[in-house]
C-alpha cells in the first residue's frame, strides 16, 4: 500500500456502560484493491475495517477483516453509524444503509461524545445442526458433541450457536482454535457463538470464536446476537442485552429486540476515539 495518508476513524463499537467496546477502523471509500483493504485492520490494530461511500444520500458499507470481505458485520454497522452521525452533525441521524445488496434502516442519537445506534438486522435462517457439524465443531470448542440445544444460524454467513450451562462454564472455555478453524472452513461457517442462558431481565453473556475470518475471538458480534435473538424469540424472549469481550479485557454490550413482524433490531453505543492515517 503506497503512502497516501488516508484518514481512518478508530471507533469503539458496542461500549458497555461507556467503556470497552470493539475498536473498528472506519474510512471513506478509496481506490484500494481488496488486498489493500484487508491490510487496513492489520495496520490500524483492529479486527475489522468498514469502507463507507454515499450515493444520492444513501450510505453503502463494505466490511473487511485480514482474511477478506464479509457480507455483513453488525458491530461494523454500529461503528459506521457513529461515523456517519459525526459527519452529519446534530443530535439525531437516520439513513437507509446498503451492504451486499441489502437495504436496511439505521438510526442514531448522540449523547455527549457517544452515539447510541440501532439498525435492522438481516433475515435470520435457523436450523438444527447435522451430526457431522456437531462432531466437528463442538469438540474443537471443548464441549461434548452430544450437548443439546445447538443451532446453525445464518445472517449473511452461517455460524453455530452453542449454549453452555453457566457463565462460569462460558468463561472457562479454551477452544482449540486451529481445530476450530479447520472445522469451520470445511463447513463454511463464519465461526461459533457460545452463550449461557439469559437471566429474567434478558442479560446474556456470550463469546464468539471466528478463526476462519482471522478473528480468534471477537470483542462484539452483533449479527450473531441477532441470530440468538431470533432463536430465543421462539421461546418468548424478545429483549436481550448481550455482554461480550470480558475474556479479552474489553467489555462490550449489544442489545437486540425481536419484533412481532419477525424483524430484529440491533443496538450498540459507539464513540470515535481518534483519527489515524494509513502509513
Amino acid at each position: 500500500m503506497s503512502e497516501r495518508g488516508l484518514p481512518v476513524a478508530i471507533v469503539r463499537a458496542c461500549l458497555r456502560d461507556g467503556s470497552g467496546g470493539s475498536p473498528t477502523a472506519v474510512m471513506d471509500e478509496a481506490p484500494l484493491s481488496d488486498d489493500e483493504r484487508r491490510r487496513v485492520p492489520v495496520l490500524m490494530g483492529t479486527s475489522h475495517a468498514v469502507f463507507v461511500s454515499v450515493h444520492h444520500g444513501q450510505p453503502a458499507l463494505r466490511f473487511f477483516t485480514a482474511e477478506g470481505e464479509l457480507p455483513a458485520c453488525g458491530h461494523g454497522t454500529v461503528a459506521a453509524l457513529a461515523f456517519l452521525a459525526e459527519r452529519a452533525g446534530g443530535e439525531e441521524y437516520r439513513a437507509i444503509l446498503h451492504a451486499s445488496g441489502r437495504a436496511f434502516a439505521g438510526w442514531s442519537v448522540r449523547e455527549n461524545t457517544q452515539v447510541n445506534t440501532t439498525f435492522e438486522a438481516g433475515p435470520v435462517d435457523l436450523r438444527e445442526p447435522t451430526a457431522i457439524e456437531r462432531d466437528l465443531v463442538l469438540p474443537a470448542l471443548g464441549i461434548t458433541s452430544n450437548t443439546p440445544g445447538s443451532r446453525v444460524a445464518a445472517v449473511g454467513r452461517a455460524r453455530m450457536l452453542v449454549p453452555v450451562a453457566t457463565p462460569s462454564a462460558l468463561a472457562a472455555l479454551d477452544p482449540d482454535l486451529e481445530r476450530l478453524r479447520i472445522a469451520c472452513d470445511r463447513l463454511g461457517f463464519l465461526g461459533c457463538y457460545v452463550y449461557s442462558a439469559p437471566t429474567r431481565t434478558g442479560r446474556v453473556p456470550a463469546r464468539m470464536f471466528a478463526p476462519s475470518i482471522g478473528v480468534a475471538e471477537d470483542i462484539a458480534n452483533a449479527n450473531s446476537t441477532a441470530c440468538l435473538a431470533a432463536h430465543l424469540a421462539g421461546q418468548g424472549i424478545t429483549h436481550l442485552a448481550v455482554d461480550m469481550g470480558d475474556s479479552l479485557g474489553s467489555p462490550s454490550r449489544i442489545t437486540a429486540t425481536a419484533l412481532n413482524s419477525g424483524l430484529i433490531h440491533l443496538g450498540g453505543t459507539a464513540e470515535i476515539t481518534r483519527i489515524a492515517h494509513l502509513p
